[in-house]
Order: structure tokens, then sequence, then C-alpha cells
């Protein structure tokens, strides 16, 4: 086989050791390797660049494992071409499974221009990251906190969830501050209703009439203090992203612009994609990395499954609000074009498919630059305007009406 890098290396990495393997090629065509056992600290790993630069390494190759790939990229990132390769990529022989055959058998592909590394952004979109990740778990954690506090609730035979939208919100907030003080007058807790709610004190009264005893007040009073920390913490992570983002502000309302995205989307997929797409050559590349196309599983001519495959699910979620909301707003082409997949398809693969149109969008907004212009909510039907003339005709035709078609006057 022909080997495309003269010197390489292939790194087995541990949480607390990493095997290294120099494969070179020397006079006479005469390949030659070496193996040597590290630690992970800094110095062990700076030692281990030294030793890769000495022997005239130019390539390291090494497996996404966790978060141990991050200490040795960091090192090495400056001085070698660093490549992070997805662990299907290099399954080994079985029954050889050893860290220094593994690490032999990473450098042997590299070597031979076998292996295809992933997408690893700059550190200012790392970084970005981490604050955006953070903030989308924080969040569902608002959401699982809402929802204990909706089942302390419920065991109190409070039922606030049925008459008001939201139990944490504004009025629902001032309600169970008051039961968690120990309130349990229902006319008075009914009475700090606020705006629209107060159209429905009555039904509040009968709600909030329920059972509740010292343990449900120190369980909402414990609960509520959760909510309030971790909506300070999101609080903070919105100014630390807004502050990161605000050089991108022209970017963020290009995307603003398009249906279904605001900024906190937009910041997401600033984070995910980057402010361009120049590691996706093509859109298609792009949809294959979030996991947003149609899956490619064929055999013996028949296709077994168009499921879609694994890809980034933080950008994948946040693209699938987007689609949801993007769905909703009418006379718009993505309404239209919402409609008729969840009419045909149902509603949550209706949904992945808007998510991988919105996804299009973006990249040529990123990487033209370009001002998103919607294509209108009957650009469909004019793409197939002889098809749906001649169904239609044809289903009042079966209805025994006769039907003369001919263009409105001008």
């Amino acid at each position: 086989m022909e080997v495309l890098i003269g010197c390489c290396s292939g790194l087995d990495v541990h949480k607390d050791s990493v095997e290294a393997c120099v494969r070179k090629l020397g006079s006479g065509g005469r390949l030659d390797q070496q193996t040597r056992h590290w630690g992970t600290t800094t110095r062990d790993l700076t030692a281990m660049a030294k030793w890769l630069k000495a022997e005239g390494v130019t390539h390291v190759a090494m497996e996404s494992t966790g978060v141990y790939w991050k200490p040795v990229f960091n090192v090495l990132e400056e001085e070698f071409e660093v490549l992070l390769v997805n662990a299907r990529m290099i399954k080994h022989v079985p029954g050889r499974k050893t860290d220094v055959a593994d690490c032999q058998w990473i450098a042997r592909l590299l070597q031979h221009g076998l292996l295809k590394g992933s997408f690893i952004p700059p550190r200012w979109q790392r970084e970005l990251r981490d604050l955006t990740r953070q903030r989308a778990q924080l969040t569902d954690e608002r959401s699982r906190t809402s929802n204990r506090i909706q089942k302390v609730l419920e065991d109190a035979n409070v039922k606030l969830g049925s008459v008001a939208t939201d139990v944490v919100g504004v009025s629902g907030r001032r309600m169970l501050e008051a039961i968690a003080a120990g309130q349990d007058d229902p006319a008075q807790l009914a009475d700090l209703a606020q705006r629209r709610l107060r159209n429905k004190i009555p039904q509040l009264e009968d709600a909030l009439c329920g059972k509740l005893n010292d343990h449900h007040r120190w369980m909402l009073r414990l609960l509520l203090d959760q909510l309030q920390a971790t909506e300070k913490f999101i609080a903070r992570l919105d100014e630390r992203i807004a502050e990161l983002t605000r050089p991108h502000k022209p970017v963020l309302e290009k995307l603003d612009a398009i249906p279904g995205i605001d900024r906190r989307i937009g910041e997401v997929l600033i984070a995910e994609i980057g402010l361009d797409v120049i590691p996706f050559p093509t859109d298609a590349h792009l949809a294959s990395w979030a996991g947003l196309c149609p899956g490619n599983n064929e055999s013996a001519g028949k296709k077994r499954s168009g499921k879609t495959n694994k890809g980034s699910r933080w950008l994948r979620q946040a693209l699938v609000q987007a689609a949801w909301a993007a769905s909703r707003k009418k006379d718009s082409y993505f309404h239209a074009h919402a409609r008729n997949l969840m009419r045909r398809r149902g509603s949550k693969r209706g949904a992945i498919a808007v998510a991988h149109s919105l996804l299009l969008v973006i990249y040529h907004v990123l990487k033209g630059r370009a001002e998103y212009r919607d294509l209108g909510r009957d650009y469909l039907d004019r793409l197939r305007e002889q098809q749906l003339v001649r169904f239609h005709v044809k289903r009042l035709q079966q209805l025994g009406l006769a039907v003369t078609v001919a263009p409105v006057a001008a």
C-alpha cells in the first residue's frame, strides 16, 4: 500500500496515559516504528511533543475518546497537524486489542492516508460552545424543576396547572411563594393573580383548595430556591454569550431574519457551525454532519432505511426547535412547506425535514453573507401548478362534474 506521509504518529489516549507510536519511512523504503508510554500531565505531554518533533513527525492522529483528547490536542495543535478521528473509522482486528497495538494501528492507517479528521473549531468557537451547551443543559434542568413543582402540587391536591398555563410564571410564582410561606386560604392565593389570569379567579379558588402540609411547603421552598438559582446561572451565561458574540452582531442579524431563528438560536448556530462554512464544501456536507439528511442504507437493490444518522445533537436540537417555530409563521414558505410535509409524513418527520431545509438556508446565508428572502406561501404551488390542476380536475370529474379550466383575465 502506498505511503503518503513520511513520518507520522498514532496516539492511544486514556485518562492517565498515552501510548505513542512513531512510524517513519527510512532510507531504501524501509518502515521503522517505535512506541513510548507517556503520562497526561502538561509536563509529560510537552515532553512527548518534543520527542515527536525530534523524530520529524508532521501528522498526529488520535481517537476522540470523551474529553481526554482535549489536553493532548491543546499541547500538540500548534506544532503538528492533528487529526481527531471517530472511533468507528479505526476499528482494529478482533482478538488483538492492546494499547500498544492500537496506537500502532492508528499510525499505520494515518501513514497510508486512510483516516479523515473530525471538524475541530478554533479556540474561541470551542469556548462559545461550552457556554451555549451549558445554557442548554441548565434550560433543561429548569424545565425538570418546574415539572417537579407540578408533581408536588398534584400530590397536595392543588390543581394550579389545570387553570394557569405556566405554573412558574409571574402569577404562579407569587402563589407558590405564598404557599411555601404558609398561606392556605384559596381566596387570598387566587387574588395574587396578575393580568389576564385575574379573569379566572373563581376557577383559581377551586384549583387552590388542596391538602397542603409542612412536607409539601418544605419541598416547594426547596424547588423554588433551585429554580431561582438555575435562572440566575442562565442569566449569567446569557450575559457572557452576548459579550462574546457582540463582534458578530451583523451575522446574528442576518440569521435572525430567517423564520424560526431568534438571537438565542443564532448564538447556538455560530457556536456549532462558526462564522463561515469553509470546513463544509457543500450544504449537503453540513446537513450530513448535523445529522439532518436522510440515511443511506441500501443492499441488493433494496433501500432498508432512511433514518437520519447521528450528528451534532446540540445543533440538531436548536434547528428542530427553530423548525417548529418556522412552521407556525403564516404566509411564509416554511409554513406551506411544513404543512405539506407534516400532512404526508407526520409531524415529527415533517419537523426534521423542515429543519433540514432551514439548515440549507443557513448554509448559504453564512457562506455568501446573503440576505434571506422568503419565497412566499405559494412557491410550492407555482412549482407544480399543472400537477395540481390535473389532480383537482380529476377529482371533480370523479364526482360527476364537467370542468373547464381557463386562466383568469388580467
